[in-house]
């Protein structure tokens, strides 16, 4: 049985005492039931990861020891934000969970004339925070120490603009000439645009490829949304990453 992991932002790195926070130790005591005693793996998001064993439970908590701290990283060395127009139901969820694995630094969550869901507001908020959770879930899961940055969620045409620098940009188009392949190894970051289940519209299409934008396509088939972006993060990582 693998060693359960625990994200805990507030963690010290170093040996000692510490408190898991409430939905970890929620997790830790009513859902795998763990014993004091019990070994058990934390980090803090920012990097390294602490061995521990379960200290104490009780009614208002989890506590752990901190037996050791190692700065382990198992980060990609590329460095991507996905820019995800948002998709319906829980593909954005399965989305997310699997960029993560995938080793997305950065996610940006659009808002496209297409997407099928329109989110403002407290909805906004609460989709935001879910999606977090469920960032956070993946790192745990995938054994990664840094927890990527999901920001706010951004209307796409007002977004566009403020892309600059020397990133490369990337875009899926099924009806674009030029494949990944074709491309030469960024020195810096990339940005990579999917858009929704109905795909961008002509007008979000035509201002992405203004603010730099390179289409490239995937094979000759049309994917789905949660299909191109884990197909292009895959791609990415075997030219260019850890694959």
């Amino acid at each position: 049985m693998s060693v359960p992991r625990f994200y805990c932002p507030q963690l010290p790195e170093r040996a000692g005492l510490a408190e898991l926070p409430e939905q970890a130790a929620h997790h830790a005591a009513r859902v795998l039931r763990l014993n004091e005693g019990d070994r058990v793996t934390v980090f803090n998001g920012r990097g390294g990861e602490g061995e521990a064993r379960v200290a104490a439970i009780g009614k208002r908590g989890v506590s752990v020891e901190i037996t050791a701290w190692h700065a382990f990283e198992r980060e990609s060395p590329l460095r991507v934000m996905l820019a995800q127009a948002i998709s319906a139901g829980e593909k954005m969820d399965f989305t997310l969970q699997k960029a993560v694995e995938m080793g997305v630094d950065a996610i940006q969550p659009l808002a496209s004339e297409r997407s099928v869901v329109r989110l403002s507001g407290e909805r906004a908020d609460k989709r935001v925070a879910h999606w977090r959770g469920v960032v956070v879930a993946a790192c745990e899961q995938s054994g990664r120490n840094r927890v990527p940055k999901l920001e706010s969620i951004r209307v796409l045409l007002d977004w566009l603009p403020e892309q600059s620098g020397n990133d490369l940009r990337l875009m899926l188009m099924p009806q674009a000439d030029i494949r990944l392949r074709d491309l030469a190894k960024p020195a810096g970051r990339i940005t990579l645009l999917i858009g929704p289940e109905g795909g961008l519209s002509p007008a979000e299409a035509e201002a992405a490829q203004r603010f730099g934008f390179t289409p490239v396509r995937l094979g000759a088939r049309i994917l789905r949304t949660e299909t191109a972006a884990l197909a292009a993060l895959a791609a990415l990582q075997t030219l260019w990453g850890d694959f």
